[in-house]
């Protein structure tokens, strides 16, 4: 692929729609869904299940502590390479397009990083492969996030937002189904592998993409590069403010979810098999967030409001993490799970309706969702460092989780700050 210097949105993404705006129509957006689809497969099939029994393996005594090693260092890679390879796919002069290299990149990289992960013989192997996997599944979702303002109108993003979320929530699901099927480590990633690099093919064989025109390249320059992923929330302030939204609802979603595994084994007690029981509450959140998802996009379309939706979904995911809390049983944790999934998907479909909203540039869209995602990646390195000592050393799974429900609380209502949204 050749990366360009520059970039200008393309006029021909502009077409398509009503009033000029573009609209790729159903069959991408479904190919859209199932490409992300593999791509949240390639990720929560290690973390809801394989990278915890993988760190059990190689250390029972400190599980906890290598989980959180390798995770954080994971998380720190997907930190950088999500903003750099959306810029990059802004400035890519393919004749494929911008984006379908990088997704391909990705699903190929993203194979071979699990497969790293199937034969590791150590935690140095095992932090090595998750951090391939991280670096190439975020050059796919950098790209596939930037196709969407480049194919879909304003007032149709909350309902692909919707279905994205479906293949966030069909992601978890499925990669959890695969880890537990498979009865073992090895095949657990084999399995996880296959799907996300399969998963992709009905999205590139479309070759649905956008062109950089040969003029919009200009003069490259590194400095300019570098200090472009700097986006000043005093020019940009609703920008800003829906960065930290989403970067306190995210840490507090990392931190109820990473330790999920231990905490049925450690505070429930859970009595039957600990995969199985995972299993169970992320289909249980699934079914939920399916009912809700798709549903709230449309009204947030329909009605041209964003805020008063994530506002409400914050608050109920806030409410899932404090019932884990306070009600550590199985029924609290299958109660959690359902209530959970409401606000999830109501939270997905329309916050990521939200962010396209205040990006600052039409130019630089991979980039400026590239520094968005930075939200989601950030919390799974810091999630960790706030986790263990919690769980470890300052009151157990109780106040773990109250802590993510304080933290979501306070996202949720920030969100109010964002005044060019309704």
């Amino acid at each position: 692929m050749t990366v360009g210097p520059g970039a200008r949105a393309p006029g021909a993404a502009e077409r398509g729609g009503k009033g000029g705006e573009p609209w790729a129509g159903g069959r991408w957006v479904g190919a859209l869904a199932l490409a992300n689809l593999g791509v949240w497969v390639g990720w929560f099939g290690p973390l809801q299940l394989l990278l915890a029994r993988q760190a059990q393996h190689f250390t029972p005594g400190h599980k906890a502590s290598t989980l959180a090693l390798v995770t954080g260092v994971g998380a720190a890679v997907s930190l950088v390479a999500n903003p750099v390879f959306g810029a990059l796919s802004d400035r890519t002069t393919a004749r494929a397009g911008r984006r379908v290299p990088w997704v391909v990149a990705g699903a190929v990289g993203g194979a071979a990083g699990l497969l790293v992960l199937a034969w590791a013989p150590d935690v140095a192997v095992m932090t090595a492969g998750w951090c391939l996997v991280q670096l190439a599944l975020n050059a796919s979702f950098a790209a596939l996030t930037a196709a969407v303002p480049d194919q879909v109108p304003h007032r149709r993003r909350g309902m692909v937002g919707g279905w994205l979320g479906v293949a966030q929530v069909g992601g978890v699901l499925v990669g959890t189904a695969l880890a537990t099927a498979a009865g073992g480590i090895t095949l657990g990633y084999a399995l996880c592998a296959a799907f996300s690099l399969l998963a992709v093919v009905p999205y590139v064989a479309m070759r649905r993409d956008t062109a950089l025109p040969p003029g919009a390249q200009v003069p490259f320059s590194l400095r300019e590069f570098v200090t472009g992923f700097w986006i000043d929330p005093r020019r940009f302030p609703d920008f800003g403010w829906a960065w930290l939204t989403r970067f306190l609802m995210n840490l507090s979603y990392s931190i109820s979810t990473m330790y999920l595994l231990y905490y049925l084994t450690d505070a429930v007690h859970y009595r039957g098999d600990a995969d199985t029981g995972v299993l169970v509450l992320t289909a249980l959140d699934a079914v939920t967030l399916l009912a809700t998802v798709v549903i709230a996009g449309v009204r947030s379309d329909r009605t041209g409001r964003r805020k008063v939706f994530v506002v409400r979904s914050g608050l109920l995911i806030s409410a899932a993490t404090l019932l884990l809390a306070l009600w550590q049983t199985w029924t609290g944790a299958v109660v959690a799970s359902l209530v959970l999934g409401v606000g999830y998907g109501v939270y997905t479909a329309v916050d990521f309706a939200l962010l396209t909203d205040v990006l600052p540039s039409a130019a630089d869209r991979g980039r400026d969702l590239g520094v968005i995602n930075i939200a989601n990646a950030l919390p799974q390195v810091l999630a960790p460092a706030i986790a263990a000592p919690v769980v470890t050393r300052l009151g157990g799974y109780g106040v773990l989780y109250a802590l993510a429900g304080a933290i979501g609380i306070g996202g949720s209502l920030l969100v109010g700050r964002i005044r060019s949204v309704r």
